[in-house]
């Protein structure tokens, strides 16, 4: 049995970092699904911007869609929704064998509105419409001004990917947004059971104290951040007020982790799918990582619901002088802001290529 199965049959779910229209035509998203256990999968404007970059398969559509489309933003949704519905399609087993647990993919909004509330919400509401599909889930940041759009959406009953969350702080205020929006729904009669996942950001935190800190401590800063998520994510299910959704009909928010390809080159290229085993969460890798982790992947002990050592190896990172709150502030801003530049890079690409494409006829 491969490394993947076995992963996902102690209750964890493998989704696919990527999207490309060469994965659906090739057929190897697909294999993927048969192959290696993948039940979604999340996308980000870099992603999309590698995708129309290294191919051309997107010219036939970007020339048959560039004079009717409203602006470069549009023309983009046009073909990032060509790629997830499809995809969306492939997972649609998963997603009725598991009544709507599982078997999604992401598309993001506008980064360039992540510190316009109203905006995102708007977006949020408009791409869900627009995507047709149940198992669609909208990216909303988990920033300050992302918090209320998410309460908001999911009251207006659009599935939410909460994105760039980098701490055990950030995510139970993400947490606490979705739980306002179903217990919304419950009071005015509505459904609750929206779907949801919470993504935290783990190998960011490494690259960012890299060599800054002593050598035992190369690696594990991730690691002990996701295990304190962890802790809180239990405590969160175990709580009375999730009880009480949950009896109603809601669901449980998803911890995701995210970021879990190895930036170390010296370090195992499996480091943060072996680390983050742990039933009733999503590892959504990047495709380098989860075909090292099917060719030789280890799955050992489940996180330790209570956070295991967390603690103590927080300790020692503040003792090596990194401030976990400060950080975890600044890597969410430098988060939003790679994303923005990104989504420039990438708006700046399908104009010229559009350009390209009208000029050769």
């Amino acid at each position: 049995m491969k490394p993947t199965r076995t992963l996902h049959d102690l209750g964890q779910s493998l989704w696919l970092d990527n999207i490309t229209r060469d994965l659906l035509e090739s057929g190897t998203l697909k294999r993927y699904v048969d192959e290696l256990s993948v039940t979604g999968l999340t996308s980000n404007p870099t992603i999309f911007d590698r995708a129309i970059r290294n191919s051309r398969i997107y010219d036939e559509e970007i020339a048959r869609k560039a004079a009717s489309a409203r602006s470069h933003e549009d023309l983009f949704f046009e073909l990032a929704l060509t790629d997830l519905t499809r995809a969306a399609d492939l997972f649609q087993p998963a997603f009725a064998r598991t009544d709507g647990v599982d078997g999604f993919v992401s598309l993001e909004v506008s980064p360039l509105l992540a510190h316009d509330t109203g905006s995102t919400l708007a977006a949020a509401r408009r791409l869900y419409q627009r995507g047709g599909r149940p198992n669609l889930f909208i990216k909303i940041p988990g920033n300050a001004e992302g918090l209320p759009a998410i309460e908001a959406a999911i009251f207006a009953g659009v599935p939410i990917n909460v994105t760039l969350l980098f701490s055990r702080e950030q995510y139970l205020a993400a947490a606490d947004a979705y739980l306002r929006g179903v217990e919304r729904r419950i009071a005015a009669g509505l459904n609750p059971a929206v779907a949801s996942v919470a993504s935290i950001f783990i190998s960011r935190w490494d690259v960012a104290v890299a060599g800054k800190v002593p050598a035992e401590l190369t690696n594990r800063l991730g690691i002990a951040v996701g295990q304190r998520t962890y802790k809180a994510y239990r405590e969160l299910l175990d709580s009375a007020r999730f009880q009480r959704i949950a009896n109603a009909g809601g669901r449980a928010q998803r911890l995701l982790w995210a970021s879990t390809g190895t930036k170390d080159p010296e370090a195992s290229d499996i480091l943060y799918v072996k680390a983050f085993v742990s039933p009733f969460t999503i590892n959504t890798m990047p495709e380098g990582t989860l075909r090292a982790f099917a060719d030789h992947g280890e799955v050992g002990e489940p996180l330790a619901a209570d956070g295991g050592d967390c603690e103590s190896v927080l300790d020692c990172f503040a003792r090596a002088g990194v401030d976990i709150d400060a950080l975890a502030a600044r890597l969410q801003e430098e988060g939003a802001a790679s994303f923005v530049k990104s989504w420039n890079e990438l708006m700046a690409r399908i104009d010229s290529r559009s350009v390209a494409l009208r000029k050769a006829g």
